[in-house]
């Protein structure tokens, strides 16, 4: 059954969140004190361990999906023989990737208003109202993205498992990981998967905590991807043996208020709504089912990044009238802080974006390993205590001859380009930034004193 409270001791989140699980001489990794350019390297911070392990590692290696599922998948996809499949799956892979968000009704209003404005102002040749009107509807139409809807039926259902089971997988295992990573003793007993698709997040999640998951509720409008996710959990067969026990499929969330799940999960979901209010909705419903971490997963665009801060912001500033759950929420991962995110705030928005390699489900197009590029934000339940948090990498690592180019995302809220090198900051925070990688947090808990070098970006070739 599903929870309805969370267990205890997540109301000291702050404990582990920014202690990693480790001691407090691991916090106190560089604390760069003003004049002072090296750390302590007699401190213990590794604890024995090598500098490629050190505490803010996060990097997960190359993924790669279970037998059981990559077997049911190709026996799927066999028994159907989906014509053209290689170009439906680029297709759809294309189509999915560049899309942008649905135009809100008000933004069409105004840009409507606008352009009667200007065809006013710029000519004279409309003499009924009814002209102008088409004028303004044509050049809407070849301006204004045509967001639709898809239906997924059996054969899309088909083409969309065969483009995006592999990579889903890959990129909530990394979520999964960030958890599992800074909070090793959480053992979730329910998960609900919104949105649910042809099952990633249900393999991903048995594959990481199925010693003690013992609910997986998976929820999808459309019956052909429920009926597809329960076939490939039957190894392609209609009548097989449950692969996963205890996986419930249904169309609609869960009617009562009171049921909750340790684990909620949105992954690719929120670009399938039609409009910011639905989003609104969603998001508000599914934190209401949060007993202790609520993850959503989009695309690695700024389509995906904007929808994912969108989602953020309403879960932090968002204060219902009779909560149910009064504990409040706070951002687990990526960001270090719950300050308004400097990727989008920048003078040149980015979004930020994180990568996992992974072994793509063997078809015959698709062999050799591929990388998936993915936003997420990780919201929890808890009230963790004031405390300095390690800033996140959001871009590959720089690695020239005798310092290291990190760019950062700090606990003040700040992009920081930070420039590191053996003399200015120590051995240690010098060989922990070499090693460290894209999506890594660095260990350092004053990021406010590693003010960039005079060293120049060198060029990337």
């Amino acid at each position: 059954m599903a929870t309805a409270r969370g267990p205890s001791y997540l109301l000291s989140l702050g404990r582990w969140h920014r202690g990693f699980g480790v001691t407090p001489q691991a916090r106190a990794l560089a604390a760069l004190v003003p004049g002072v350019s090296q750390v302590d390297n007699k401190s213990g911070f590794l604890e024995k361990r090598p500098h490629r392990r050190h505490p803010g590692v996060l990097k997960l290696p190359c993924v790669r999906l279970p037998r059981a599922l990559a077997d049911a998948a190709q026996v799927v996809l066999l028994e159907h023989s989906v014509p053209n499949v290689e170009k439906q799956v680029q297709a759809l892979t294309n189509y999915l990737w560049s899309r942008h968000l649905p135009v809100e009704p008000e933004e069409l209003q105004r840009r409507a208003a606008h352009l009667e404005k200007k065809f006013l102002e710029n000519s004279d040749s409309f003499q009924t109202e009814e002209k102008l009107r088409e004028a303004v509807l044509h050049a809407l139409r070849k301006t204004t993205y045509h967001w639709q809807e898809l239906s997924y039926n059996e054969g899309l259902s088909l083409v969309y498992m065969a483009a995006r089971l592999d990579g889903i997988f890959a990129a909530v295992s990394r979520a999964f990981h960030e958890i599992q990573t800074q909070l090793p003793e959480f053992q979730p007993k329910t998960l609900m998967d919104f949105g649910s698709g042809t099952g990633s997040v249900t393999w991903a999640a048995h594959s990481i905590w199925g010693q003690s998951l013992r609910e997986y509720m998976c929820v999808d409008s459309s019956s052909a991807m429920l009926d597809l996710a329960e076939k490939l959990l039957k190894g392609g067969s209609e009548n097989g043996k449950l692969y996963i026990p205890g996986v419930f499929f249904r169309q609609f969330l869960p009617v009562s208020p009171k049921i909750q799940f340790n684990v909620v999960v949105s992954a690719f979901s929120l670009s399938e709504l039609p409009s910011r209010a639905d989003r609104t909705e969603v998001v508000q419903t599914l934190w209401r089912k949060t007993s202790d971490f609520l993850i959503l997963v989009e695309n690695g665009t700024k389509a995906g990044h904007c929808l994912l801060m969108e989602a953020r912001d309403l879960v932090l500033k968002g204060k219902e009238k009779s909560p149910l759950d009064p504990r409040p929420g706070f951002v687990f991962a990526p960001c270090p802080h719950e300050l308004p995110c400097p990727q989008l705030t920048a003078s040149k928005p980015l979004a930020c974006s994180f990568s996992q390699a992974y072994h793509p489900i063997p078809f015959s197009w698709s062999k050799k390993p591929k990388e998936e590029k993915f936003s997420m934000v990780i919201l929890a339940r808890g009230s963790p205590e004031e405390a300095n948090r390690w800033p996140r990498i959001t871009q590959p690592v720089l690695k020239r001859p005798r310092h290291v180019h990190c760019h950062l995302c700090c606990p003040d809220g700040q992009m920081q380009h930070a420039v590191l090198t053996a003399r200015r900051h120590g051995r240690d925070l010098y060989r922990c930034a070499r090693v460290s990688s894209w999506g890594d947090l660095l260990p350092v808990t004053t990021p406010s004193e590693l003010l960039p070098s005079p060293v120049e970006d060198p060029p990337d070739s």
